[in-house]
């Protein structure tokens, strides 16, 4: 049964990029049998931020986000009678779900 599942997952995976990469490819050479410039495949890649800083970039605010739900969450529970198993997770969810949130628009302010 579990070979079942892992052929599932593996196919899904494999028919995603094969739709994906043969259809760009169709859309290319329909474009360069009319005369269509080839420039425009490669358009808006000029001014793009290197990708490891965009990585370090987010990976910073995540870490901050998870760090700042620890401490948030260890506040609520130390002066509240609120649930410690509840007020963990959520917590640190929202946080790192705000430090990616941040990362994301620090990202567009680096790229452009």
């Amino acid at each position: 049964m579990e070979a079942v599942i892992l052929a599932i997952i593996f196919g899904s995976i494999f028919g995603v990029f094969y739709l994906y990469f043969s259809t760009r490819n169709k859309e290319r050479l329909a474009l360069i049998e009319k005369g269509a410039d080839a420039s425009i495949f490669v358009q808006g890649k000029k001014h793009a931020a290197p990708i490891w800083k965009v990585l370090i970039l987010n990976l910073a605010f995540l870490f901050i986000g998870v760090g700042l739900g620890v401490f948030i969450a260890l506040l609520l529970t130390t002066f509240t009678m609120l649930n410690e198993e509840a007020v963990y997770p959520a917590i640190i969810f929202i946080m790192a779900g705000l430090g990616l949130y941040v990362g994301f628009i620090q990202t567009k302010k680096l790229v452009e």
